[in-house]
């Protein structure tokens, strides 16, 4: 009876952890750590944005990265 009773547990969990695993893509990161991450400056950064090369959205006055849209730009 626990082996019936397991099964929709582990479909659950195989749930979570693909909505888990499709979120860590789709976080954004502020300008500092995108700098961090590609080590170049910031004002790079805000130049590849300006000649519309590198997306990002402006919340609450930042720039804020998609990270997959930073990976997406490195290998294009």
């Amino acid at each position: 009876m626990i082996y019936i009773d397991s099964i929709p547990i582990k479909e659950q969990l195989n749930r979570i952890e693909k909505k888990i695993d499709g979120k860590l893509s789709n976080r954004y990161l502020d300008i500092q750590k995108v700098a961090e991450m590609l080590s170049i400056s910031v004002s790079s950064i805000r130049r590849r944005v300006r000649s519309g090369e590198l997306k990002c959205c402006r919340k609450l006055g930042k720039l804020l990265f998609k990270e997959a849209d930073i990976w997406k730009w490195l290998n294009d």
